[in-house]
């Protein structure tokens, strides 16, 4: 009785949880806030998927798990890279001989 209840509290959390970081996904006003956003999600997901192992009494998802955080860890990495390289494009000077002039 305990369990079936517990499991719906769960289930109800990260239900909640994962259309929440979807609702940021879609409406981020910045890169960052939707990529923050898509960790969320998929760390939710790798929860539901952990939280099936224990309740199933198994360990046949952890490949699942590991592809997962990899995902996330390469998106952010990419994500990361590309917004300094639009950060350094608009630090730059436009003109060279200014930025010798100033210095």
């Amino acid at each position: 009785m305990i369990d079936g209840i517990l499991y719906v509290v769960a289930g109800v959390l990260f239900g909640a949880g994962a259309l929440l970081a979807l609702y940021r996904v879609v409406r981020g006003p910045s890169i960052l806030d939707r990529m923050i956003a898509s960790d969320v999600l998929l760390t939710t997901l790798m929860l539901v998927v952990g939280a099936e192992m224990v309740v199933n009494g198994h360990t046949r998802n952890v490949p699942l798990m590991l592809v997962l955080s990899a995902v996330a860890i390469f998106a952010t990495v990419a994500v990361a890279r590309y917004v300094s390289k639009q950060d350094r494009a608009k630090d730059a000077p436009l003109d060279p001989a200014r930025k010798d002039a100033d210095s």
